[in-house]
């Protein structure tokens, strides 16, 4: 706990198993009262709502006053945010919910992504944001676990209730140390109007957004669509939390990997990969419905998907205009989000008239559609 990076690490561990649990619970809970496909999509687009529109605004926040503050507040609201279905129970509460939560974290996403960037030397940057990823790996796994038992085990009120405390143990230990941040930069001259678009004609700013954007929508339908197929199946909450659980240690697996991995391949070799594995999974997944087969296929999707965010945070971080890396990231966090929002509502309109096969056979077309897309890069970038 002493170095920095660690500490940054535990704390968005502790986070993010918060979060991610949540949105299990919040599915599940939503299904256990009658929610239709599209109600449960609406509820994983709350999450994301908020941050779509102020993500930048945030990122730019953080560049001008730090980082410390708003991870004491973001922390405590999301703490809060979890707890409050367990304090109000109810489909309205679920809302109200998704929406604090989703914010919450998203602010809390950024500050951390940016002190990673900060901390240590640049040449290793990419290296840190494996740790960092592996960390998300570790709470990807023991979130859906924390979810699934709690809710066999306890039901679904005591499920958030859960939930909320590892959130409120990050809020403990920043209380408790106050970790390096960059030092504030408050705009220069003339760059009061800086814009976005500014961001987006820096031609390899604009390919990390887009193909994080890819990533990013393939996690999303992975945590909306495994409850909701899990539970057509019959699943228990808690098989389906070892299905999720697979592909979490999944990405820990292949992050675990990445120093190695960084050393033999380039970033958009790793990148096209990702994609394709991830394609390959999610065009499979209709085919089956035997457990043992669904965590292999989970297993394969993180995998993929896991591969690629660390690649994609380095080659974010470099290519950002100095004093802007916190805004670059709130771009990011922006099209995450918007994903968010997006992708359970189209797709949960789709599994409700076509069904949930369709959901899965569309995101694969994507991904694979990205490969192709991604591969004009292969020549250009160094090994």
């Amino acid at each position: 706990m002493k170095n920095p990076l660690v500490f940054v690490i535990v704390v968005t561990v502790l986070s993010h198993a918060g979060f991610v649990g949540s949105r299990i619970t919040v599915s599940l809970d939503a299904i256990a009262g009658d929610a239709s496909t599209f109600t449960v999509g609406l509820l994983m687009a709350l999450y994301g709502l908020v941050p779509m529109f102020i993500a930048v605004h945030a990122g730019r926040m953080l560049d001008r006053i730090g980082i410390y503050r708003p991870l004491l507040v973001t922390s405590a609201t999301l703490a809060g945010g979890i707890l409050l279905p367990a304090l109000w129970p109810g489909l309205a509460s679920l809302h109200v919910a998704s929406i604090v939560i989703g914010t919450s974290f998203m602010l809390q996403h950024i500050a951390l992504n940016h002190l990673v960037g900060f901390l240590g030397d640049p040449a290793r940057r990419t290296v840190h944001f494996s740790w960092l990823a592996l960390g998300y790996a570790v709470s990807g796994f023991l979130g859906p676990l924390l979810a699934g038992y709690a809710i066999d085990l306890v039901g679904h009120r005591w499920a958030f209730a859960l939930e909320a405390l590892p959130p409120a143990g990050a809020l403990g230990l920043l209380l408790w140390r106050r970790p390096p941040q960059p030092k504030p930069s408050a705009p220069r001259t003339g760059e009061a109007g800086r814009s976005v678009l500014d961001l987006l004609r820096v031609p390899s700013l604009r390919s990390a957004f887009l193909f994080s954007g890819l990533i990013a929508t393939g996690w999303d339908l992975y945590a909306f669509v495994i409850p909701l197929y899990g539970s057509r199946l019959g699943l228990a909450a808690s098989t389906i939390g070892i299905v999720m659980s697979s592909f979490a240690l999944a990405t820990f697996a292949v992050r675990l990997a990445m120093p190695a991995l960084s050393r033999h391949f380039n970033e958009w070799q790793v990148i096209c990969a990702a994609l394709v594995t991830s394609g390959v999974a999610y065009l499979l997944f209709p085919l089956v419905e035997r457990v043992p087969f669904l965590i292999a296929l989970s297993f394969l999707l993180g995998l993929g998907i896991g591969s690629s965010q660390p690649m994609i945070m380095a080659l974010l971080y470099a290519a950002s205009p100095p004093g802007r890396q916190g805004e670059a990231v709130g771009v990011r966090t922006t099209l995450q989000n918007a994903s968010h929002v997006v992708i359970p509502l189209l797709f949960g309109a789709v599994g409700a008239a076509l069904g949930i096969g369709t959901i899965f056979c569309a995101m694969s077309g994507l991904l694979l559609g990205g490969s192709w897309l991604a591969r004009r890069h292969l020549s250009s970038a160094p090994r």
